[in-house]
């Protein structure tokens, strides 16, 4: 699908941002290991975690759907072992957490995924799983991955990057584990498994950079979840860039792992309000207001990055309509993901007349650029590319046609519905 985007008089009005992918694709793994009965309220139904969903249940997991927005997942017959290959679809969340539950169980599986997702890096979560004694059978570290389950063994890693997938999926394999499992990350990446796990009841315990688990059993409790900042951010820097624009975004997870980019569009000058701040859960939500301001350039680096990885390409499109110079650094990981973001970024901004260059581990954006537009774009089968895309042809002077659109649909089916009903022409 391929669509047209027109240069925007404003954004106005309120809406609710659908609700967050990581989180739904954890209730519904979580859901799965408690052996009991959980209600799922406000799942994502991108298609991402939609992977996850049909995966568990290839794994015995029974779906009642109460209503458009609530499900219940019954795992009393779970987990057992698959009677076809599991699709991970474009999902490395997937992929990578559902390593972590498969390979300390009594059977074998094989783990497959489209052809973006056949080409994304695996050892980060191979490597120390089999230092658990876990085993696999794979080409390159890189799906089709045949996982041959076995009893693992707790261990003490030491990360060399900050990985919520990474910590997530040792996590997952320490549950059923013999003795204690540590993870160590240079920084603190998102942490919805560690909050979910202390709401389900597993024994955890958290210092500073460092999580241990223990062999235990999660309960099964109701999950309410919250709207997806990592959604929500794209809305946020449409109406900080297009004039007359002043929205707010209602029942957003601001989890302090994730915020990053509310922090540091902050810095940037952005005219960010924060309401209502409440606990469900065991996680922050917030409503959020935002109007068009004059932006500033800044660095973004070290300790912020893992809080705000997904958003560096919107964040770019910001930086383009900021004073000045901002730079990002610090960012290399953004080549592993399902495009290589640091150079489709740069190729696809300068088509629309960004100033802009690209580094090692980033980017450096001089502005303020006025955006010429009357370009294709291409999305390169990244759902944030093409929605940050889209963003900047709300600016440009002329309309933009951006290719392949339905990418959007892996995390954001709701995304067009979403920015027609409160854009003004």
């Amino acid at each position: 699908m391929n669509i047209t985007v027109n240069k925007s008089n404003g954004l106005k009005g309120n809406i609710e941002i659908p609700a967050d992918k990581s989180i739904t694709h954890r209730a519904f793994m979580f859901a799965a290991l408690t052996k009991g009965r959980v209600k799922i309220s406000n799942f994502s139904k991108g298609a991402d975690c939609m992977s996850t969903l049909k995966i568990i249940q290839n794994l015995g997991c029974s779906i009642e759907y109460l209503n458009e927005k609530e499900l219940i997942i019954n795992a009393k017959d779970a987990i057992k072992k698959s009677q076809s290959p599991l699709d991970c679809g474009n999902s490395g969340t997937t992929t990578r957490l559902m390593m972590g539950i498969l390979a300390g169980q009594n059977f074998s599986c094989k783990l497959f995924g489209d052809q973006s997702l056949s080409k994304r890096p695996m050892k980060r979560v191979i490597a120390p799983l089999e230092l658990m004694g876990a085993k696999f059978i794979h080409n390159d570290y890189k799906l089709p991955i045949e996982i041959l389950g076995t009893q693992l063994k707790g261990i003490d890693y030491i990360s060399p990057l900050a990985s919520a997938q990474v910590k997530s999926c040792l996590l997952l394999a320490g549950l059923n584990a013999e003795g204690q499992t540590s993870i160590t990350e240079p920084y603190k990446s998102r942490n919805h498994t560690e909050l979910m796990f202390e709401y389900m009841g597993a024994a955890i315990q958290i210092d500073g950079n460092k999580v241990t688990v223990s062999k235990s059993q999660l309960k099964p409790v109701d999950i309410n979840i919250c709207g997806d900042i990592s959604s929500a951010a794209f809305f946020i820097v449409a109406a900080l860039i297009t004039p007359n624009s002043d929205i707010i975004i209602k029942n957003v997870g601001i989890n302090e792992t994730r915020n990053g980019i509310i922090d540091i569009l902050k810095l940037m000058n952005a005219n960010i309000e924060i309401l209502d701040k409440r606990i469900i859960s065991n996680e922050e939500i917030a409503d959020i207001r935002v109007k068009y301001s004059e932006l500033k350039g800044t660095t973004i680096e070290g300790a912020i990055i893992p809080r705000l990885i997904d958003e560096i390409p919107i964040l770019a499109i910001a930086a383009t309509q900021a004073q000045g110079t901002t730079i990002i650094k610090d960012a290399q990981d953004l080549r592993n993901k399902e495009a290589d973001r640091i150079t489709a970024v740069k190729t696809e901004l300068r088509k629309i007349g960004a100033n802009i260059e690209e580094t090692p581990d980033g980017l450096v954006i001089k502005g303020r650029t006025e955006l010429a537009g009357n370009c294709e774009i291409e999305c390169y089968h990244d759902h944030r590319i093409a929605m940050s895309a889209y963003v900047a042809g709300l600016i440009c002077k002329k309309p933009i046609k951006i290719n392949e659109f339905q990418w959007v649909d892996i995390s954001f089916p709701e995304f067009l519905s979403l920015m027609n009903k409160i854009s003004t022409y």
